[in-house]
């Protein structure tokens, strides 16, 4: 086995070929530090609100959300407002005496209190969604442990290895809650030179990528399109449960590449805001760096932002005109099992950046089943910890020598006020804000 190259895991089909360990033997080839390459984290795991999953109600489950209530001056009706009756006769209708200490007020005797026609009437009106639940397991190379005897430095590489495990299912997580708030949010935003695009109905269950957006986002994010978006949130509600509060506004989150934060703080005319706000952050933002908000938002660095192509080829005969798809580029590739930058990721002409709200969803984790009734089960975790198995074979592991790691991920994303969330499109590579 050569020492210098990286060692891969050949299965087989038959489960008899020959286990290659993960772990380099040859001491006198390396040295005592072991590293190894690591990926971005980002906020979307110490954001999104986690708990458990109902247990013994199936798996597929109904959120009943209240929508908001204003009286209409109709039952069911489509006026918003009450109807003012007066209480008595009109007080101009009144007479005095030239007596100033002995009033006499003709028709208006204090046993009227207004007639009983005139109501106003309050309906309630709500939403059911449904969510399901999604279960992934991830499976490491196939190991003996008899290797562990002739390894070089195998308390270092183990440590590696474990670490790897670790930050593989980090990056699961992520990837997977920022999936689905792009999948629960309601409301999607193309950034263009000239009347930007803001769709409040248009995409609640659907991923941005399979909208018809009408048009590719032909402007970079711009501060104008996220005050349009901050008052509306405001008008909305959304301030009531916000990450905090500044000069008695609410605070929202905006989860963004260092560039696009970088590109709102220094657009023309805007700078100042930032520099001289000195507003204490929130206790629950203040954990993941922010010290300052800017202008209503709380810049969530994420530096692995979702970044698209255009899907340019209509008509299937090549490249011609833009459609409004738009395709994913990955920040990393896998060739045979090894990780890779993904240089597409960075010439991708589209980005995505999301308002986020603690109320748009939350994600629920199954709890570990050991039993009952007398019955004893190996719990399983289902937050992806990574757990060593070597299953007896009477053929190919009699001596349970071989073995792996496995780690089980489940989780159900519970909808709740989805018109909160936005997914705000931009072309990254352009100069002109959006209008």
């Amino acid at each position: 086995m050569a020492s210098n190259n990286t060692q891969l895991f050949n299965m087989g089909t038959d489960g008899l070929t020959a286990i290659d360990t993960i772990l380099t033997q040859h001491a006198n080839q390396i040295g005592p530090d072991i590293h190894r390459r690591t990926v971005h984290v980002s906020p979307w795991m110490d954001l999104i609100k986690q708990t458990p999953f109902p247990d013994g109600m199936g798996n597929t489950i109904g959120t009943l959300i209240y929508d908001r209530a204003l009286p209409t001056t109709t039952a069911n009706g489509s006026t918003l407002g009450v109807t003012w009756s007066a209480v008595g006769t009109n007080p101009q209708d009144t007479a005095r005496t030239d007596n100033t200490l002995d009033q006499v007020f003709v028709g208006a005797p204090d046993t009227n209190i207004g007639a009983q026609t005139g109501k106003s009437f309050i309906a309630f009106a709500r939403q059911l969604k449904q969510y399901s639940l999604r279960r992934a397991v991830v499976e490491s190379p196939r190991i003996n442990v008899e290797d562990l005897r002739f390894a070089a430095y195998r308390t270092e590489q183990l440590r590696a290895v474990m670490d790897a495990l670790t930050e593989s299912t980090r990056y699961t997580w992520e990837e997977r809650y920022r999936d689905e708030y792009d999948r629960i949010c309601k409301n999607y935003v193309v950034c263009k030179t000239t009347a930007s695009l803001i769709v409040t109905t248009g995409k609640e269950g659907t991923q941005i990528t399979d909208v018809n957006l009408s048009g590719d986002p032909s402007a970079n994010i711009s501060n104008k399109i996220l005050d349009s978006i901050y008052f509306r949130l405001v008008r909305n509600g959304a301030g009531m449960n916000a990450y905090g509060r500044e000069n008695a506004r609410p605070v929202f989150g905006l989860v963004c590449s260092s560039e696009a934060s970088y590109s709102l703080i220094i657009e023309s005319g805007i700078r100042d805001d930032y520099r001289y706000n000195n507003a204490k952050v929130s206790d629950l933002i203040a954990p993941l760096g922010i010290e300052r908000s800017h202008r209503g938002f709380y810049h969530l660095i994420d530096d692995l932002a979702p970044r698209f192509t255009a899907d340019t080829d209509t008509d299937g005969g090549g490249a011609d005109t833009a459609d409004g798809t738009l395709n994913r580029v990955f920040p990393y590739t896998a060739s045979s099992g090894i990780i890779s930058p993904n240089d597409s990721y960075e010439t991708a002409p589209f980005e995505a950046a999301y308002v986020l709200h603690q109320d748009v969803m939350e994600s629920q984790i199954p709890n570990p089943i050991s039993g009952g009734n007398g019955v004893v089960f190996d719990p399983v975790n289902y937050r992806g910890k990574f757990g060593w198995r070597n299953i007896a074979d009477e053929i190919i592991n009699p001596d349970k020598t071989n073995g792996f790691f496995r780690g089980v991920l489940a989780s159900a994303s519970k909808p709740i006020k989805t018109e909160y969330g936005y997914v705000i499109l931009f072309k990254r590579d352009s100069t002109t804000p959006a209008a």
